[in-house]
């Protein structure tokens, strides 16, 4: 597997690295998720000490029916949020789409790009290429997780990789894009290509397992996001099993426990 380093993390590494959520939008399908700017220091710290690794930044939700953000309107809130952390060690991740955004966010002290596009947009793979920065690239064609099939994953898989390629970004994590990004896609969906989730090691990249308190879980247990934290870390630890090498997770303790336990098993 190719592996890299974000500072002093090694992403690939056999022990999976944890992904907090810092959730600065208010219209997040989690509410419980959000982080309004004045508590964004204490909350990072929070995370940190936590066993967070890489704090996940993202302004604008990409839940289906979300009410629309404005690109200017992301830049303030990333740059609130980037004031609010300057000198601090951190590893940061910015989860935008928008070149502008990430070029905003290069004034401050990040190490990671993360697009759930997919490098849709050449300009955001030009500016993830110029700063030199590894990127979370998620499996979409046309749109946003827009695969529904775990062939259609493969499919955008092998397309982002060669979009990658062609911007010049070589450290890449891959995002299986596990989620309803679009109202076609159904929670069998998500459960099949979890199920099959160690296949996609065969691109010998890091990849990325983001199920915190997703829809999928919801439909099975019956529970709001509120209520889906077990099923949440259920999932995950079959996909720690599986392969994953970055956990993103809203739950940042109980995912360090549960990653503990895990490779805990799988010792010789």
């Amino acid at each position: 597997m190719r592996t890299f380093h974000l500072r002093d993390i090694h992403v690939g590494r056999q022990y999976p690295v944890i992904m907090g959520v810092l959730n600065i939008s208010p219209e997040s399908f989690y509410q419980g998720s959000y982080v309004p700017i004045p508590a964004v220091h204490e909350t990072a710290g929070h995370m940190f000490t936590s066993g967070a690794e890489i704090l996940d930044i993202g302004a604008r939700s990409t839940a289906p029916g979300s009410p629309p953000l404005s690109v200017s309107e992301e830049i303030v809130r990333i740059k609130e949020c980037l004031a609010e952390l300057r000198g601090e060690n951190y590893v940061i991740s910015i989860d935008t789409m928008h070149p502008q955004v990430l070029d905003a966010a290069l004034r401050f002290d990040i190490s990671l790009a993360n697009d759930i596009s997919g490098l849709k947009n050449p300009e955001l793979g030009k500016v993830i290429a110029d700063a030199e920065l590894p990127a979370i690239l998620m499996a979409s064609g046309k749109s946003p997780g827009d695969a529904l099939s775990l062939q259609d994953t493969h499919n955008s898989i092998r397309g982002v990789i060669n979009q990658a390629h062609k911007c010049g970004i070589d450290d890449i994590i891959l995002d299986p894009g596990i989620g309803r990004w679009i109202p076609e896609r159904t929670a069998e969906d998500d459960w099949e290509l979890c199920r099959h989730f160690n296949e996609l090691t065969t691109y010998n990249l890091p990849l990325l397992a983001a199920v915190s308190r997703k829809s999928f879980i919801g439909e099975l247990t019956g529970q709001p996001p509120s209520g889906r934290l077990a099923g949440s870390l259920a999932v995950t630890t079959r996909l720690i099993w599986e392969g994953a090498s970055v956990i993103r997770t809203h739950d940042i303790p109980e995912t360090r426990d549960i990653i503990k336990s895990v490779m805990h098993l799988m010792r010789p």
